[in-house]
């Protein structure tokens, strides 16, 4: 077996479960496979800002792969590898496709932009979200008014609803009316519809990490997620870790199912994989 040399970690249902921290036993595992010179990288659907303390807890030296790979950013030096923003007429149509659910209820609608969180109002879900993610999200109003005022660029559009069918019809809906080279769709959680620039999934960003960055293969990476929106970079690398309480859908594409999160998952998995 090639030796590992990057190993990609998800946050949500991966590394960070309902105390939203990483426990100790994870951090342990990363620490013992650094010391054998293995570099961990961060690859989430979560915000720049709100990934960042997980970078540093895991004493990642290497970029953060943000927005599901759309914001690249080193939060030590400050510097963008990669920013793709979604094409505004793509972010409009999606804002007009999803207002009659809106103005009913049954969803609401965060824009990133600047990496800061914009919703028309801020509601219960949006709240709670926000709370999650130790983010204060803003109020503008109309969100297609306020993309119109100027030269504003979305990184992703997140639909959210507490009803998974919902967004498992947008899902449906949404991939029949745009091709992948349009847009990339996913789900993170089953409540979660994400909208980001073609280009940006986590197995995009991996591999530009891992190949352009390190100068490595995909048989030299290991990644570890638990949903739908880790699908690509499980499939990139060459040992894709899928969390025990993962969908049936991402686990039939494991090289490996480890415990979940709460019973310390990924540090089962380095052990198994990277451990001498």
């Amino acid at each position: 077996m090639t030796e590992i040399r990057l190993l990609v970690l998800d946050i949500d249902g991966t590394i960070a479960g309902q105390t939203n921290d990483v426990s100790d036993g994870v951090k342990a595992a990363i620490t013992a496979a650094q010391a054998q010179g293995v570099q961990v990288a961060i690859a989430t659907g979560r915000m720049y800002r709100s990934a960042v303390r997980f970078h540093q807890a895991v004493r990642s030296p290497l970029p953060l792969l943000s927005y599901q790979g759309a914001l690249i950013k080193d939060p030590v030096s400050g510097k963008l590898y990669r920013h793709t923003p979604l094409a505004r007429q793509h972010t409009l149509a999606l804002l007009a496709e999803l207002a009659a659910l809106e103005a009913t209820g049954q969803l609401s609608i965060h824009l990133y932009i600047d990496d800061q969180l914009h919703v028309r109002e801020i509601l219960a879900d949006t709240r709670e979200y926000a709370e999650r993610s130790g983010i204060a999200p803003v109020a503008v109003g109309d969100l297609a008014a306020y993309l119109q005022q100027g030269k504003i660029d979305t990184t992703k559009l997140l639909a959210l609803s507490p009803d998974p069918q919902i967004i498992s019809d947008l899902l449906v809906r949404f991939k029949q009316l745009y091709a992948p080279e349009e847009l990339y769709l996913t789900q993170s959680v089953a409540t979660f519809f994400e909208a980001t620039h073609p280009s940006s999934n986590k197995g995009a960003a991996v591999k530009y990490l891992a190949e352009d960055l390190l100068q490595l293969k995909p048989e030299q990476v290991m990644t570890v997620g638990d949903n739908f929106n880790d699908y690509e970079m499980l499939q990139y690398a060459g040992i894709g870790v899928v969390m025990g309480d993962a969908p049936a859908g991402v686990k039939k594409i494991a090289d490996w199912v480890a415990p979940s999160v709460e019973d310390d998952g990924v540090a089962s998995a380095i052990k198994q994989f990277i451990l001498k």
